[in-house]
């Protein structure tokens, strides 16, 4: 990981954050995510996946046959104000949108997996197989009409662990109770839970 490669990373972050989007209506995020992407050598980038704005991209390595390794990163954002802070550095990305906030951590995702896009797309020619970059919109929440079962249902069923099918798919998420510079790793799922309960009172 190299200063520029941090920084661009940062600034990503700082922007998503000042810029945030509710869950399947992830348009402008989606877009940058596809604008990066493009810029970048290797990739395939398919957009507008699901009823949100799911993006796709696929780099095909150059060292020969291998696995199908798929990462993801979610984009959404919480219906949450943001208070800005007592002036500071803070204040430069605190949420420019009424009510919605990066609260969970995506933002950080978003711009933690652009990174990583652009380092594998420096070391594609050395590597083997393939790699499937997914941004899932829709994590948070779900919606009636346009995905009752939230964005990961919806991306699956959209056929993105296909063509060609995912080895394994790995993911990754922000956890601030942690110190920093600390990894926490565990096999099978984990933080996979989101439900909605509807009550009839008669």
């Amino acid at each position: 990981l190299t200063d520029e490669v941090l920084a661009e990373m940062q600034a990503t972050r700082r922007h998503l954050h000042a810029n945030p989007e509710l869950s399947f209506f992830e348009k402008d995020t989606a877009a940058l995510v596809a604008a990066r992407l493009r810029a970048l050598p290797g990739y395939e980038v398919t957009e507008g996946i699901a009823p949100g704005h799911g993006v796709v991209a696929l780099l095909r390595c150059g060292g020969g046959e291998g696995p199908a390794i798929a990462l993801r990163a979610d984009m959404d954002a919480l219906p949450i104000q943001e208070l800005a802070g007592e002036g500071g550095v803070k204040d430069a990305f605190c949420s420019r949108n009424a009510g919605v906030m990066h609260a969970c951590g995506h933002d950080g995702h978003v711009a933690i997996m652009l990174g990583v896009a652009r380092i594998l797309a420096a070391a594609a020619p050395k590597l083997r197989g393939t790699v499937k970059i997914i941004f899932q919109p829709a994590e948070e929440n779900a919606h009636p009409e346009l995905g009752p079962y939230g964005g990961a249902h919806e991306m699956v069923a959209a056929g993105v662990l296909t063509n060609p099918r995912v080895d394994q798919l790995f993911g990754l998420h922000l956890w601030s109770y942690e110190p920093v510079g600390m990894v926490c790793v565990t096999a099978g799922p984990v933080m996979a839970a989101c439900d909605t309960v509807h009550i009839k009172v008669w």
